[in-house]
């Protein structure tokens, strides 16, 4: 049970992060397990203990547990980090492997709010064209044909579910720089 340890301190630290600050805070408690029960577990007790936000790493959880966990979610008030844990192994191989777009566009039907989509310069580093049409594809209702972006023809995702995109913290001041320069 080293999750639920795990759990109650950053709980017990967030609050008292809260208190001391004011501000609102939040932590990406990850309910990402190896049955689809135990992470409903992990979800429910966050929620007991009045975090806002839990984390999925949806690859390696796999898509069923992230729909059934983004509905959850959904349900329950509890906003849905998605985590790309392991998309490397799939996305990056130049001889085989799926595309990030497509990992994306199933992402978007399975639900979630927010993603981890990584970034053009670093260690997460991506060609920008593309990592742009990506981010496009998992947060716009209506995206134009644009082959430079790896967009191959035009997609209406009408009320398809939206992300709004995340990052981890930076370790060198220019990777922030480059990234505020692109996103804003």
């Amino acid at each position: 049970m080293r999750w639920r340890d795990r759990f109650l301190f950053c709980a017990e630290a967030l609050y008292k992060a809260q208190a001391e600050t004011g501000e609102i805070k939040g932590h990406y408690l990850n309910a990402t397990a190896g049955t689809c029960e135990e992470m409903m577990k992990r979800a429910i007790f966050a929620r007991e203990l009045g975090v806002p936000i839990v984390m999925h790493d949806y690859l390696t959880g796999g898509f069923t547990a992230n729909t059934s966990l983004a509905h959850y979610c959904r349900d329950n008030g509890l906003l849905l980090h998605i985590h790309r844990a392991m998309h490397a192994v799939i996305d990056r191989q130049k001889n085989h492997g799926i595309h990030f777009r497509v990992l994306a566009k199933a992402l978007r039907m399975s639900g979630g709010d927010h993603i981890h989509s990584g970034t053009v310069v670093g260690k997460l580093e991506g060609e920008r064209e593309i990592t742009l049409g990506f981010v496009d594809l998992l947060r716009d209702d209506f995206i134009e044909k644009d082959r430079s972006r790896g967009i191959y023809f035009t997609q209406d995702w009408v009320s398809t579910g939206c992300y709004s995109r995340g990052f981890r913290g930076y370790s060198r001041l220019a990777y922030a720089c480059s990234d505020r320069d692109l996103w804003g």
